[in-house]
């Protein structure tokens, strides 16, 4: 009630004042409400942001504004000096674009972590020398940089090949023989000599005899020594048999070559020349009867030739046709496979 009272006297006086002559102008009320307007918007808001045209006009205004009136302006003292230490911060600053050297190509990058991981003994030296011969020139410190990020150490503590590709690489040089035994359609039986390549899976028919003795395994391991001379073999993987008599470790000694006795009863030490004993009577021998020691030279030389082919072509990554379930005797015969069945070449 008092309140509403005040508010009634209060309305009434500034009525009066508006209608006398020398009171208030309606400028003045309006100039009343705005500046208490903005009292309140003092009162609730945070410091507003100006631009440089607001600066600059509220800073040329308030230079005519009597003292006591500049209090209460949005620019004071302390405004103009914040706006001095903004205007030098700015006059420093560095500029807002990338600065330093151009950032590397993608394609560069792919590069750099090619020639890093395929060449584990390079440097980033090296490696900056190999892309200047290339015709991208790049620093070592880049190079550096760029490997230590994808996770490659220094050259010398780079990993090295996996084990598939150190035994890869070491095939080329070793050599295994194993025998292989047949029993014919009178249930005679027959040891088959072979050597056979790690690198290629060449197979060399050493021989076939009913009776292998030391001297005649010697005997065929000197005819192969032949095609063995200049190959660059350093090694001969061999199980314990007695048939491998002392004559035919020195016969390869004298050649360069380095004896490798598997252990006892250690197939898998010879996996390769065991995997070729297994294939050559899965796909050829099981289905086949053998009639004498000159059909099974026979029969074991036409497999071999078509061993060997298909080796190779699984070694560059090739594809070969086989012959089908069902091909005709002519077939056969042009491929000069004599009696052998359909099923020696069948996937």
């Amino acid at each position: 009630m008092a309140f509403s009272f005040l508010y009634l006297a209060f309305r009434a006086v500034l009525g009066a004042l508006v209608r006398s002559r020398r009171g208030l102008d309606v400028k003045d009320i309006e100039l009343l409400v705005l500046r208490h307007e903005l009292a309140i918007l003092r009162r609730q808001a945070g410091r507003p942001k100006l631009g440089p045209a607001d600066r600059a006009l509220l800073a040329a205004a308030a230079v005519h504004l009597p003292r006591p009136q500049r209090s209460v302006s949005l620019v004071t003292p302390r405004t103009l000096l914040r706006w001095h230490r903004a205007l030098v911060r700015r006059k420093w600053r560095q500029p807002s674009g990338r600065v330093g050297r151009p950032p590397l190509s993608p394609e560069v990058r792919e590069l750099v972590l090619r020639l890093a991981r395929e060449n584990p003994r390079w440097g980033h030296r090296r490696i900056c020398g190999e892309l200047r011969k290339l015709g991208f020139v790049v620093s070592a410190t880049t190079i550096r940089r760029l490997l230590s990020g994808a996770g490659l150490g220094p050259a010398p503590r780079r990993g090295g090949p996996s084990w598939r590709e150190f035994l890869r690489s070491q095939a080329a040089s070793v050599i295994a023989c194993d025998f292989l035994t047949v029993e014919t359609i009178l249930l005679r039986r027959f040891y088959v000599l072979f050597f056979i390549a790690h690198a290629n899976r060449r197979v060399w028919l050493a021989g076939c005899t009913s009776n292998p003795t030391g001297e005649w395994v010697t005997q065929q391991a000197r005819n192969l020594g032949l095609e063995l001379s200049g190959s660059g073999v350093r090694f001969l993987i061999r199980d314990r048999d007695s048939k491998y008599s002392g004559s035919f470790d020195e016969l390869f000694r004298s050649e360069g070559i380095r004896i490798v006795k598997t252990p006892v009863r250690a197939p898998k030490a010879n996996a390769i020349a065991e995997r070729f004993v297994r294939t050559v009577r899965s796909e050829c021998l099981d289905w086949l009867l053998i009639l004498n020691r000159r059909h099974l030279e026979h029969v074991l030389r036409v497999y071999v030739d078509h061993y060997g082919w298909k080796s190779s072509r699984w070694t560059v990554g090739g594809s070969f046709a086989r012959v089908g379930v069902g091909v005709g005797d002519r077939e056969l015969k042009r491929r000069r496979w004599g009696c052998l069945l359909p099923r020696c070449l069948a996937a």
